[in-house]
């Protein structure tokens, strides 16, 4: 998939693959149904709070980059369906991890098989494993595996439909003081001219060498 998609665009995504996945009986979704699925408070995160012109010029964006289309089934109020499954050839495994992966965040391998029960069951960790390797493996990969967080003792994996994600080193870490900040700023300061006065002592005692061999031929 060569196109980015912003956070809106990943939860609509998220949800219309979740619907079609968990309650295909109210599948496809009318504006209203998608508005509210968007901003459910469980198996959400973030939780969102959308409107619906939010959501139309999400689903705007999504038909452009053909990974949404308007559903063909006839009824009076329009509904809307995702084709992500079609576009990436997805297998239904496959598609479940998308979707949590879409709607949650990162997650661990134990988070992922226990949330994707309801979509589709995994019978060890070694199945979920096996799936999102698959989709590491892809080109472009849809899928990566983040650094293991301090404190953490497993590793967390992520969709990449939004680009690269943000790695924190530590999660739940709380920013550094501002004392802290002017004292790191201060000591890069430091290092820095530390490292140039180095360098001019290597560019004097260069010149007078130099120098020296010079004024030898003359003596």
């Amino acid at each position: 998939m060569n196109s980015t998609l912003n956070e809106i665009e990943v939860r609509i995504l998220g949800c219309l693959i979740e619907k079609e996945l968990t309650t295909p009986e109210s599948y496809p979704l009318t504006l209203n149904a998608l508005t509210n699925a968007c901003n459910q408070k469980s198996n959400r995160d973030p939780v969102m709070v959308l409107e619906d012109d939010d959501v139309v010029r999400g689903l705007n964006s999504l038909k452009f980059k053909q990974l949404a289309v308007l559903s063909s089934d006839g009824g009076r109020v329009p509904k809307y369906r995702h084709i992500l499954a079609e576009r990436l050839a997805l297998a239904p495994e496959e598609l479940a991890l998308v979707c949590e992966l879409l709607v949650r965040g990162p997650q661990t391998l134990g988070e992922l098989r226990t949330r994707a029960e309801r979509m589709r069951p995994f019978s060890q960790l070694a199945a979920v494993e096996e799936v999102l390797t698959e989709l590491m493996s892809r080109e472009p990969p849809l899928v990566t595996r983040l650094p293991r967080q301090s404190g953490r003792k497993e590793a967390r994996y992520a969709h990449l439909f939004a680009g690269e994600p943000e790695v924190m080193t530590e999660e739940g870490a709380s920013p550094p003081e501002a004392a802290r900040l002017r004292v790191m700023a201060g000591d890069e300061r430091i290092a820095k001219l530390e490292e140039e006065v180095s360098a001019l002592r290597s560019e004097v005692a260069e010149l007078r060498r130099i120098m020296a061999e010079f004024t030898a031929q003359f003596e």
